[in-house]
């Protein structure tokens, strides 16, 4: 049997107890909360790198959603707008080559 203990998605236990899947759950406190959230998104990226799908890049996406929520990272799209606009995005699909 596989053993787990990580931040899932808020449906999963129900999911579980309708399969008669044993598991445990508890709720972590806001810091906690956080050190998970970024443990995911650390999980979902490589998930993406290696599947390179849309249900994995939905995933960030959730991830990322959820992150915003905490006050130090609520400016993140005012931040990214103004990265946009300074340097400007990707659309242009500029690779540049040299050395550091």
């Amino acid at each position: 049997m596989e053993k787990y203990n990580k931040l899932v998605r808020d449906k999963i236990p129900e999911y579980l107890s309708s399969k008669n899947i044993p598991y445990e759950e508890r709720i972590a406190n806001e810091e906690e909360y956080r050190e998970e959230l970024i443990k995911k998104l650390d999980e979902e990226i490589k998930e993406f790198i290696k599947d390179k799908n849309s249900e994995e890049l939905a995933d960030i996406i959730e991830v990322i959603e959820s992150l915003k929520k905490f006050p130090e990272f609520s400016n993140v799209e005012e931040v990214r707008i103004n990265k946009l606009n300074e340097k400007g995005g990707f659309e242009k699909r500029i690779i540049l080559k040299g050395e550091k």
